[in-house]
């Protein structure tokens, strides 16, 4: 176990994920950087005044410290102030408005103080502009190598489920949203699983796919309060699945508030393919419960699925590599079309993953797939801005 972080500076070969502070006594500030800045890899503390940012210089010396201005010139002053004391050597980032006579004050004491102040971030605020002013202060290194441990992180607590909606071909609307675990780490920011997810024969998978489904289960409680049901889709591998005591311990955590309208399990193509009859019964018996089966990263074995009388499954979901690049390609987009020639006849719906232009986007909708996930419209994001920035909105489709 690790016992701090404050003078660690390598895992493997990789430095630090980059930290930040957000200085600023407005609440709903402090939520758009933070989110901003996490999506950037920044592991982000707050501070709404000066003490709090001296207690968190003492824990460690952080490589950014945003500083709003929502409290006046006043309190500025005393964020500036106490980096000055704490002898802080990092980058400061005020954000204010550019014709503002008390952002030309603080960045001026900044520069007096011997600071280092970055170009101003102006309101209102844009994400594409705070990241073009912090392009160049992470670190290009790899994610951790070797992998996190998984026990270490079900024990501390880092473990999340970060969402990414599936939007409506027509409307454009957020009809859902699949749920995909990350790890923030002390050190090292937001983990990707590709370096922590385990094997089917280790001894932290189960507890790995428990928390996904419990985690769902309290998000969607959160989700409902902040604006009405939203169907939850959470990936769990067929071994899970195939324990004895997996599907009741799923019924057992299922809403019983009467919003609940089902949830969606996605479990691997290439997985059903190679179990198809554990996985219908599976599937069969998960539908008296208002939980469908969803097959996910489906492509080129989907003949394997044709001559299936008894096909219980809700959604196809066609694998992003051949969804990217499908408006230019002809074979990608046979395979788009035996694969909604197929979900047609079972009466299943379709989601197109990886969408990433807008031209793969219309091809995909001139096609008929019924809804869409992809960097286009989002990427993956925490359930709080999730809620925030998608639930109940119509999105516009980027030029």
């Amino acid at each position: 176990m690790i016992e701090g972080f404050a003078s660690l500076s390598t895992f493997g070969r990789r430095k630090m994920t980059p930290s930040a502070c957000i200085c600023d006594n407005n609440r709903h500030v402090r939520t758009f950087l933070c989110d901003a800045l996490e999506e950037l890899g920044y592991i982000v503390r707050e501070s709404t005044e000066a003490d709090e940012l001296s207690g968190h210089l003492d824990e460690r010396p952080f490589d950014l410290v945003v500083i709003g201005l929502s409290g006046g010139g006043v309190l500025a002053n005393e964020f500036l102030t106490a980096l000055t004391v704490r002898h802080y050597a990092g980058k400061v980032l005020v954000v204010g408005r550019p014709d503002s006579p008390m952002v030309k004050a603080v960045e001026e004491l900044g520069g007096t103080l011997g600071l280092v102040m970055l170009p101003l971030l102006a309101t209102p605020y844009r994400e594409e502009n705070l990241r073009h002013i912090l392009a160049a202060l992470p670190p290009a290194e790899a994610p951790p190598s070797p992998p996190i441990d998984v026990a270490e992180a079900l024990h501390a607590g880092w473990l999340e489920l970060w969402y990414q909606p599936k939007i409506d071909v027509r409307t454009l609307v957020p009809c859902g949203a699949e749920a995909l675990i990350r790890i923030r780490h002390p050190a090292w920011g937001i983990v990707p699983p590709a370096y922590f997810i385990p094997d089917d024969g280790d001894p932290n998978f189960r507890g790995l796919s428990e928390f996904v489904v419990s985690q769902a289960v309290k998000h969607w409680h959160y989700f409902v309060e902040q604006h009405g049901n939203v169907e939850i889709a959470i990936n769990l591998p067929v071994a899970f699945l195939s324990d004895p005591e997996a599907l009741p311990e799923i019924y057992r955590r299922l809403p019983k508030h009467p919003a609940f309208k089902g949830m969606t399990i996605e479990i691997n193509g290439t997985e059903v393919i190679r179990n198809l009859a554990p996985v219908k019964k599976i599937a069969r018996q998960l539908r008296f419960h208002d939980v469908g089966v969803s097959i996910d990263d489906l492509g080129a074995e989907w003949p394997s699925l044709l001559e299936n009388a008894d096909f219980p499954f809700v959604e196809l979901k066609v694998d992003p590599k051949f969804v990217a690049g499908c408006a230019d390609n002809r074979l990608k987009q046979v395979i788009c079309h035996r694969i909604l020639e197929l979900a047609g006849e079972c009466g299943a719906r379709t989601v197109a993953e990886g969408i990433e232009t807008k031209a793969d986007f219309l091809a995909v909708r001139e096609m008929g797939f019924d809804l869409v996930q992809g960097f286009l419209f989002a990427k993956p994001m925490s359930a709080r801005k999730f809620a925030r920035t998608m639930l109940g909105r119509t999105l516009t489709l980027p030029a």
